[in-house]
């Protein structure tokens, strides 16, 4: 079939001749202002639906000073959007929170120093009404761009430097240090832990919570460093540590990926999960069903936190400031095969 055009758009001044009022009294039902009749009101809606009128929202923007629109902003690399289910999981219990008051979610990923740059621009030219942010650092730029412009905001994790800005978590500390205690109580002599993002909240407090259930046991040689919460990071630290330490009987990955990758090289070397070596992770995503044996975790309820940050945003935008300080969500353990 041939397009031989785009058909033309409604317009205001079609839904006023359409219900037989005047432009003034349309704008007022979309801007949804008072002093309209009933009956002017329905004939109003029956005509939009008539003409098949959309609004244009970029327009209302201008008028409203509102966009209606929350950006979900994600300071992480591309590679870690297809490995990391707790991102999607974040954006989709924000997107519920925010489809039910009647919000737009934008979609923002900054990987680069450009996308940073840019999204600073962005920020700054109305077009959003609030962020959350996912994956801060201390010191990050997007974080200095958002107090700058004083957007609404709430972050995903509690990075040191936000000071009294809304945020919600998981006691990451307290979850390390329990399963790792759960790990130490199987008997384990010689435990490790692969310790991803150790540039933001998340990494550093699982880190401090491994060191706390080990105490006097513990061994910094047996702790091997990576960059990101991935499965290739965890295959990574996983051969390190064996290089390093071969009469490694436990190991306490900082995410479910990294658990995965660091059991796939355990598993090549010959070393029986949980016989030789029991392995626990963080998360509770869909890599810990994928591992085999099922991987022992903490839950992590992502979904949960990204409808709370979008909840905290939605909060500030409506004037109400009672409790938007800190919200700390439960992570229990869950106890599977692979120790």
């Amino acid at each position: 079939m041939e397009i031989t055009g785009r058909r033309k758009r409604a317009t205001v001044k079609d839904v006023a001749t359409e219900a037989g009022v005047s432009r003034g009294t349309v704008s007022r039902v979309l801007n949804g202002q008072p002093y309209v009749s009933e009956e002017a009101r329905e004939a109003i809606e029956a005509a939009i639906a008539k003409v098949g009128f959309v609004p244009n929202r970029a327009a209302r923007s201008l008028v409203m000073q509102s966009s209606q629109a929350i950006g979900l902003i994600v300071h992480e690399p591309h590679s870690l959007f297809v490995e990391d289910p707790n991102i999607g999981s974040i954006l989709l219990g924000a997107n519920a929170a925010l489809s039910e008051a009647d919000y737009q979610l934008s979609f923002l990923i900054a990987d680069s120093a450009r996308d940073i740059d840019r999204l600073a621009r962005y920020l700054s030219g109305g077009l959003i009404d609030g962020v959350i942010i996912v994956s801060a650092r201390v010191g990050d730029p997007i974080t200095r761009a958002i107090a700058e412009l004083r957007l609404p905001a709430a972050f995903v994790g509690h990075p040191r430097d936000i000071g009294d800005a809304a945020y919600v978590a998981i006691d990451n500390r307290g979850a390390a240090r329990e399963i790792t205690s759960r790990l130490v109580a199987t008997g384990r002599r010689r435990i490790g832990m692969i310790a991803a993002a150790l540039d933001r909240d998340s990494g550093s407090d699982r880190l401090a919570g491994f060191v706390d259930a080990l105490g006097n046991r513990f061994d910094p040689q047996l702790v091997q460093r990576v960059p990101l919460y991935s499965y290739s990071d965890g295959q990574a630290g996983m051969r390190a540590l064996l290089e390093r330490s071969p009469d490694i009987d436990g190991v306490f990955a900082s995410s479910d990926a990294v658990a995965a990758g660091a059991m796939a090289v355990l598993q090549d070397a010959g070393r029986v999960i949980p016989d030789d070596v029991g392995v626990v992770g963080f998360d509770d995503s869909s890599w810990a069903m994928r591992c085999d044996p099922p991987l022992s975790t903490v839950h992590q309820p992502a979904g949960d936190l990204g409808r709370a940050a979008a909840e905290l945003v939605l909060q500030q935008l409506h004037g109400d400031d009672r409790d938007t300080g800190g919200r700390v969500l439960e992570c229990p353990v869950v106890w599977r095969g692979s120790a």
